[in-house]
């Protein structure tokens, strides 16, 4: 219970990594609020946050629409008096050659997985500021730091964005007692992923058990995350013996980038 009582919220939280870290967050002790595009799937995560006795409110929202990001931090601060941890991973993409990319795909992969995570940092660290501080957490991706397997380019450059967003918030926020770091997912078992793995898969025209056996062949470790293995390192971050780190971005990989 080491976060006990703390207030945090948590964005993509309807699925995957997102509902991994809102899970052990409350498990930890932490109120969590829980935000996502699907309702259905961000309540089904609320109800899992309250099975430990802790408080929660699910919200559906689009965080590439600044408007809604406001509106889902007022409604917590209104409910919750503060927020006193934000993981910001809200995120999407898919599978695509660099030649095959569009316009579209550049504007709603940076839409979400950018410019929804500065807003939302933004925002939540105005709260942050009055209270005396708080922690930020950005889920980027080993993909920002240039992993081959990337599921395209656009969402590579969109988490390297992630990154140097990271480095910079966390400069600037110190002053407030404001950490701001980043968790950098490698091979991950999620629905996003499991949706690009089938898409690999059928391109190379073999199984999907064949597929998962290729790719754990490139992890040192030779297993990919699950969603709790970021859930913990989000933890962490979040706790007091992370107090003095900031701007930093950890790899959660197995090994395959050993930066």
């Amino acid at each position: 219970m080491q976060l006990k009582d703390k207030v945090a919220l948590v964005t993509g939280a309807g699925q995957g990594i997102g509902r991994a870290c809102a899970v052990a967050l409350a498990e930890a002790g932490a109120h969590v609020i829980v935000a996502d595009i699907n309702g259905q799937t961000v309540e089904e995560t609320a109800a899992a946050v309250m099975s430990f006795q802790r408080r929660s409110l699910a919200l559906q929202a689009d965080v590439g629409d600044v408007q809604e990001i406001d509106g889902i931090v007022g409604r917590a601060i209104a409910e919750f008096g503060r927020i006193d941890i934000s993981v910001n991973n809200a995120g999407v993409t898919r599978r695509a050659d660099i030649m095959d990319l569009t316009e579209h795909d550049w504007d709603r992969i940076h839409r979400v997985n950018a410019k929804g995570v500065f807003f939302c940092l933004q925002r939540v660290a105005r709260e942050m500021i009055a209270a005396g501080g708080g922690r930020i957490i950005n889920i980027a991706s080993i993909a920002g730091k240039g992993y081959i397997g990337t599921s395209n380019a656009a969402y590579a450059a969109s988490k390297g964005a992630v990154i140097a967003l990271t480095k910079t918030a966390a400069q600037q926020l110190g002053k407030h007692d404001i950490t701001v770091n980043s968790i950098c997912p490698g091979v991950t078992r999620t629905a996003l992923s499991q949706d690009n793995l089938r898409t690999r898969a059928q391109q190379q025209g073999v199984t999907m058990e064949e597929m998962e056996r290729i790719r754990a062949e490139v992890i040192p470790l030779r297993r990919a995350n699950d969603p709790e293995d970021i859930a913990a390192m989000a933890v962490f971050l979040a706790s007091p013996g992370a107090r003095n780190i900031t701007g930093q971005s950890y790899n959660v990989d197995g090994g395959i980038i050993p930066d």
